[in-house]
């Protein structure tokens, strides 16, 4: 039973490291070096972080004949974790010239052939300790796979000549199908992650809680309807914003989401693909939260609560969502309804007006790895429902994603709610 539980491990471990090394196929050694702003890493240290992650949380702690492959690279590709010990300043990653694309990826085999050998011969080891673990880390280096993409298209963006990043374009979406609403009833209903399948530790526990009657968008806002936001003055009426909204609008100079630029009289974008004309139809993305309340606000709406969307999307499968495809440039388009919905998984980002906070009588787990997601609980808002370029394993209807509300360089857009 033992070697059967171990292959499954293996094999977990192996399909996450493969799909990595697909992401970046089409990259040259240039490409994977560069940091474009403090919030994108090169895709180098994605390819080193991730690997570090495996050495630091299992090789060191299961195999006592495992032998480091460099001991700097603990300082070098530690990201946050403050129990492990110092590291190097997150906005100066792109200053790391060495080591080299080729140690790194030299690095990743040593450490791959050295978790092989742990998870094929050594069956001393506790199969159920080790399989959490090798759960949660591959549900990290999926993270880091999405980090990885819309790090790598800000990066190609400031690219004068719009290089794409695949070869590969992303299929047409269909036709938009009118908004609608979805009315709910209010009660008190339960919250949170439930199975005994993975799931991150912000997303539980389960717990109840009160709602108002609301309702739900059945689809998220287009780019043609931002772009009437924008006709209509919406990045100049500071009625329509928050203040510190308001102040980034004004200190950032924003006119339109991140990645639009005007060209002979017309809105493109840049993607993944290289450059396009906007799709009136597709989901608009690369909004801020600010923006997102800024356009509900506009509308006449308000974005939802996070378990008001959770709610709604609790009944529906997140199987079909539109979702990253490493052979494929992802980019939002348009899909049908489902169910009354038109892509609550996948897409774009739904930006929440709910604070990042801990569910009650939530507590991190010990040791570092418990520096996951607690320690973030604070100053950033919820996002649901997953993106284009969302590994489909981190879509479901309690995942809690998380950012400040000025980012704008993920694939996160809106869908509105309103009181009833």
């Amino acid at each position: 039973m033992d070697e059967q539980i171990f292959s499954s491990i293996f094999s977990l471990y192996s399909g996450v490291r493969r799909r990595t090394q697909l992401l970046v196929s089409d990259l040259s050694a240039e490409d994977m070096v560069v940091q474009t702003m403090p919030d994108v890493s090169p895709t180098k240290w994605h390819l080193a972080h991730t690997t570090w992650f495996w050495e630091c949380f299992i090789l060191r702690k299961y195999d006592p004949d495992y032998v480091e492959f460099s001991p700097e690279f603990n300082y070098l590709f530690n990201s946050y974790y403050e129990q492990i010990g110092e590291r190097h300043a997150r906005p100066e990653r792109g200053f790391l010239t060495r080591p080299s694309l080729d140690e790194v990826l030299a690095y990743r085999a040593h450490v791959d052939a050295a978790m092989e050998r742990l998870l094929s011969g050594n069956h001393k080891i506790d199969s159920t300790e080790v399989k959490a673990l090798v759960e949660l880390g591959v549900a990290h280096e999926e993270q880091h796979q999405e980090l990885l993409v819309t790090d790598i298209k800000h990066v190609l963006s400031r690219h004068p000549f719009s290089p794409k990043a695949w070869a590969e374009e992303t299929l047409r979406g269909n036709d938009l199908p009118e908004l609608s609403w979805r009315a709910f009833q209010g009660g008190l209903y339960e919250f949170g992650h439930i199975g005994e399948d993975f799931h991150f530790d912000n997303e539980g526990p389960r717990h109840q809680y009160w709602l108002e009657d609301f309702a739900l968008a059945s689809r998220p806002v287009s780019n043609g309807e931002y772009l009437e936001f924008m006709a209509d003055d919406g990045y100049g009426s500071a009625a329509l914003w928050l203040s510190e909204g308001w102040a980034s609008v004004n200190r950032e100079n924003w006119a339109a989401p991140l990645y639009w630029f005007r060209k002979e009289g017309e809105w493109f974008e840049f993607t993944l693909g290289g450059e396009r004309r906007v799709d009136p139809d597709a989901p608009v993305s690369h909004l801020s939260y600010f923006e997102a309340a800024a356009f509900a606000e506009w509308a006449g709406a308000r974005l939802p609560e996070e378990r008001e969307w959770e709610f709604a999307a609790a009944s529906h499968n997140p199987g079909l969502a539109d979702t990253l495809d490493p052979a494929r440039a992802p980019h939002p388009v348009s899909r049908p309804e489902n169910g009354g919905f038109s892509q609550l998984f996948g897409g774009v980002w739904e930006w929440t007006r709910s604070a990042y906070s801990a569910y009650p009588r939530y507590r991190p787990a010990a040791g570092a790895v418990g520096e996951y997601n607690g320690k973030f609980m604070c100053g950033q808002f919820v996002l649901k429902g997953g993106s284009c370029a969302t590994p489909p394993g981190h879509v479901r209807a309690s995942y809690r994603n998380f950012f400040p509300p000025d980012a704008r360089w993920q694939f996160s857009g809106v869908r509105l709610a309103k009181d009833i």
